[in-house]
């Protein structure tokens, strides 16, 4: 079962907020949420679904970024949560092209996987 690394989302945050000069109430009234979700995620708390969704959307990174295993025996990330940040970051693609590197990348292991059982 995966839960909210609410680290990773408050470093994740504190950065854009920071990258902007902005306090925690200034970040909170950009983003459009209550202070007080960004009050809690600050002091360890899970958020709740609602605003963890505008959250990631507003970093405009996918929410599985921000979900881990409570497992200590997971798999790694596929591939699409480590690389659409880095793809949604540059300026030199626009939304449709970002979509479509999305399917690719996410299409590209199941692709591989296949060959190598054919393969085998």
């Amino acid at each position: 079962m995966a839960k909210i690394d609410e680290r990773a989302l408050r470093e994740a945050l504190d950065q854009a907020r920071m990258e902007r000069n902005l306090s925690w109430t200034q970040l909170a009234l950009e983003i459009g949420v209550a202070p007080s979700l960004l009050s809690r995620i600050r002091h360890g708390y899970q958020p709740d679904a609602e605003g963890f969704t505008t959250l990631a959307q507003w970093l405009r990174v996918p929410a599985e970024r921000f979900l881990v295993e409570e497992d200590p025996e997971t798999e790694p990330p596929e591939a699409i949560a480590e690389l659409a940040p880095l793809l949604r970051a540059g300026e030199d693609l626009d939304e449709s092209e970002v979509e479509t590197s999305e399917e690719v990348i996410k299409a590209t292991p199941k692709g591989a996987a296949s060959k190598r059982e054919e393969r085998e």
